[in-house]
């Protein structure tokens, strides 16, 4: 199991990196706005009116030149692979769990033969102890199996067999 999660969040890491590249690949937008406008007016004549909207409407004179861009390229997302030293720095401590488990195991087969080679008399009960319950318990195996086959046998047969003895007798 250990294993099989770190292939799975290595599996993942490379998914989401490869999701997150194609969405900033394919959803940028850049934005170009361009406008101008120039407003004149012009009153023409020499009489005071005149001269008085020239001085009034003169203010509204204008002109204005417009440029902008931008575009989301902030907003996306920037991944970023994992180097080789993270992916050694995320798979040691789980490679070092294995070794200890598996070292575990056999430190307590080691404990035992210690046991055996400093007690060998308590070591024969010790085995034959296993020996005695092992054949009790295919004994026993045996029994319930001959009784199971004669207690179908006593039964009537039926037409349909329910999916759940199905699955008894597909997959013991």
């Amino acid at each position: 199991p250990p294993l099989l999660l770190l292939l799975l969040a290595c599996g993942l890491d490379h998914t989401l990196f490869t999701m997150l590249s194609i969405i900033q690949k394919h959803s940028f937008v850049q934005y170009s706005y361009h406008s101008s406008h120039h407003l004149a007016i012009h009153v023409t004549g020499n009489s005071l009116m005149a001269q008085l909207l020239r001085s009034t409407i003169g203010a509204l004179n204008t002109s204005s030149n417009t440029l902008l861009e931008t575009s989301n390229f902030v907003c996306l997302p920037q991944p970023r692979g994992m180097t080789r030293q993270q992916y050694l720095g995320s798979c040691l401590p789980l490679s070092l769990l294995v070794l200890l488990c598996l070292a575990q195991v056999y430190t307590y087969r080691l404990r035992r033969a210690i046991a055996a080679y400093y007690f060998p008399k308590r070591e024969k009960k010790r085995v034959l102890y296993l020996y005695n319950k092992l054949l009790q318990q295919r004994c026993s195996f045996i029994q319930r199996q001959q009784k199971l086959i004669a207690r179908r046998a006593r039964q009537p047969p039926t037409l349909g067999v329910s999916v759940l003895e199905w699955c008894c007798q597909r997959w013991p």
